[in-house]
């Protein structure tokens, strides 16, 4: 009985009466072998054309859904936290600049028929007292750090802000009871008027000579400008955690929305210890 149970396992793995492998004969085994190929190289063929026509349809160098950005419903935000301690490589070089475009104040660097696109210069002493050449940490060894700011690269945007500028719209304290006051409109512990800031560019204008960006590919030398906000903290502000909020403001952009509290925005704290 456990020979003929043996055989029959021997068999099924392989019958040298009949040529079957698994219970399939080689003929049998290269008909479904072949299906198979036939069949995956199909769906393989299909996707690959489905992949191929919708990269078609596909601009290299603009983006083809454009109406979720800075002129619509995602304003795009980032803060850089100073290091001071970097090394001598990384420091900035106003001399790289001079290979880009002086570009007039107040129009649009339109490049349309342009095949390689010029970038403007950015000058770091724009920047003023928050630019690093007269005081090297940024205001932070006297307890007055600058915050750069920065809006996210969109292509092919125009913004059309009344006055082209960031605002620093509230900063506020958390107090005892851990509310937030707005210093623009109420009064902190001890505090008759709100927390004054210098902005460089004055009034923190992004001009329009820097726009449009034409993207990655074809604006490869597009510096991007910044926004400098000096907090020009008192004896008062001292070992106080301050909430500061930062937002965009224009005609055609949204900063405000119940669903999504950093929309158009970019919320961080700054904490100054004696």
């Amino acid at each position: 009985m456990p020979d003929e149970k043996q055989s029959s396992w021997k068999d099924f793995i392989y019958n040298p009466r009949t040529g079957e492998f698994i219970g399939r004969t080689a003929s049998s085994w290269a008909l479904i072998f072949l299906f198979y190929l036939v069949f995956y190289g199909f769906l393989a063929g299909m996707f690959s054309l489905t992949m191929w026509v919708m990269l078609q349809t596909l601009d290299e160098h603009t983006p083809t859904y454009r109406d979720r950005n800075v002129l619509s419903t995602d304003q795009g935000f980032s803060i850089l936290a100073l290091e001071v301690q970097f090394p001598a490589e990384f420091t900035y070089n106003d001399s790289l600049q001079e290979a880009n475009k002086p570009c007039p104040d107040g129009m649009y660097f339109e490049q349309d028929d342009v095949e390689e696109k010029k970038a403007c210069q950015f000058k770091r002493s724009e920047l003023r007292q928050c630019s690093g050449l007269a005081d090297s940490n940024f205001g932070y060894s006297e307890g007055q750090p600058c915050i750069l700011v920065k809006m996210n690269r969109v292509s092919h945007c125009f913004y059309a802000l009344p006055s082209q500028s960031y605002h620093m719209t509230r900063v506020v304290r958390k107090v005892q009871q851990c509310d937030l006051i707005l210093c623009r409109v109420s009064l902190l512990i001890q505090r008759e008027t709100p927390l004054q800031m210098q902005y460089f560019p004055i009034e923190g204008k992004l001009d329009k000579s820097y726009f449009p960006y034409y993207g990655k590919t074809l604006h490869a030398n597009y510096v991007q400008p910044v926004v400098a906000v000096k907090l020009l903290l008192a004896e008062d502000d001292y070992n106080s955690e301050l909430t500061i909020e930062c937002k965009v403001e224009g005609s055609d952009l949204l900063n405000s929305d119940d669903r999504d509290k950093f929309l158009g925005r970019v919320i961080f704290r700054v904490k100054v210890s004696k």
